[in-house]
């Protein structure tokens, strides 16, 4: 890992992600493969100046479909690393608030 900016790659912006943001002040981003919780802890805290309270991270297993002819495998997305960001009571991004 060179910086803080390097662990998180990008937002995720689904309908269960909103609900676990409307309901739980909990967001959701893809980070590197490497990244551990603290790491995703301070780049959360640092980058968006709030103040993070847990952090879960989900190791995405790659989607795997089957061959029409032959029937063997084959993998067709690649696997990635989530992170599921828990924020103080107060605290928002503001990047995932939309349009005011």
């Amino acid at each position: 890992m060179a910086t803080i900016h390097d662990v998180l790659r990008r937002p995720f912006v689904t309908e269960k992600a909103n609900y676990q943001n409307a309901l739980f002040h909990q967001y959701v981003f893809e980070v590197a493969t490497d990244a551990t919780k603290t790491l995703v802890k301070d780049a959360v805290e640092t980058l968006f100046d709030v103040k993070v309270v847990r952090v879960n991270v989900i190791n995405v297993a790659p989607k795997r479909a089957r061959r029409w002819r032959n029937r063997r495998m084959l993998v067709r997305r690649n696997g990635y690393k989530k992170a599921i960001v828990t924020l103080a009571e107060g605290n928002t991004i503001a990047a995932f608030e939309g349009v005011k």
